[in-house]
């Protein structure tokens, strides 16, 4: 069964699998308002799978937050936005199914953070990866990060927005496989036949037992680092920046 919630998410279940798959290729997948409630609404419904898939169309995976209107919104709305982007983050981290992510190309900021709070993360061999949310003072997804690759790789790769390759994420951990976008059918079959190696219940208690809850505290670093005044100027001065560095280049 495939539907879509609006034109910005397409949604496909068969059997025991979910697939999602971000659409918006013309922005690089970049999560605006819209997307992000519509992954919130899908999985805060859907319980009774085996597998779930994060998928993107287009040459980039995400492109991290869409802040093409950022003219037009206050700290406020900002900070809304972030809040709503650890919810779905969280929502993926804990959900009581795996949830498999396939990454290709520019893989930024908060598309980042959606691999990372993925069981499952497969990297294309052109994807890379780039988490600049520190620049503009921004806790998102940090632990989830530093639990992934340890606090040295996850120090070096914040510090200065560190652009690394599907090699060197599947190296340090982030990424926990490397294959090209021909064989992620195959990958798919074989996450789906794995699952089924536990009742269904013992899948959800396993899953929930091993992975360490800490949503309260990664909530309040978001809300806290996002809450500090003048945000908007932050994310401003870090667009130009990075404008001006790509004019230099």
């Amino acid at each position: 069964m495939s539907s879509a919630i609006g034109t910005d998410l397409k949604v496909d279940r068969h059997a025991d699998l979910l697939t999602l798959t971000l659409n918006r290729p013309e922005r690089s997948n970049a999560l605006r308002p819209g997307l992000v409630e519509a992954m919130i609404e899908v999985l805060s419904q859907e319980q009774d799978i085996r597998l779930c898939v994060l998928k993107a169309e287009g040459k980039n995976f995400c492109a991290g937050f869409d802040l093409s209107d950022i003219e037009d919104l206050s700290d406020g709305d900002l900070l809304l936005r972030f809040i709503r982007i650890e919810y779905l983050l969280q929502k993926i981290h804990h959900a009581p199914y795996p949830v498999m992510a396939l990454a290709q190309g520019h893989v930024i900021g908060a598309g980042a953070d959606l691999i990372a709070a993925c069981w499952q993360r497969v990297a294309a061999p052109n994807a890379k990866f780039r988490m600049p949310g520190w620049q503009f003072e921004l806790a998102l997804g940090t632990r989830r990060l530093t639990s992934l690759v340890g606090q040295d790789a996850a120090r070096d790769m914040l510090i200065d927005s560190k652009t690394i390759d599907a090699k060197q994420a599947l190296d340090i951990g982030l990424a926990t496989d490397m294959s090209v976008s021909e064989e992620w059918q195959s990958v798919i079959d074989i996450s789906v036949q794995r699952t089924l190696a536990l009742p269904k219940n013992a899948l959800r208690q396993m899953l929930n037992l091993t992975a360490v809850d800490t949503r309260s505290e990664d909530m309040a670093s978001v809300a806290n680092t996002a809450g500090i005044p003048g945000l908007k100027q932050r994310i401003q001065n870090y667009r130009e920046k990075v404008s001006l560095a790509r004019k230099v280049k």
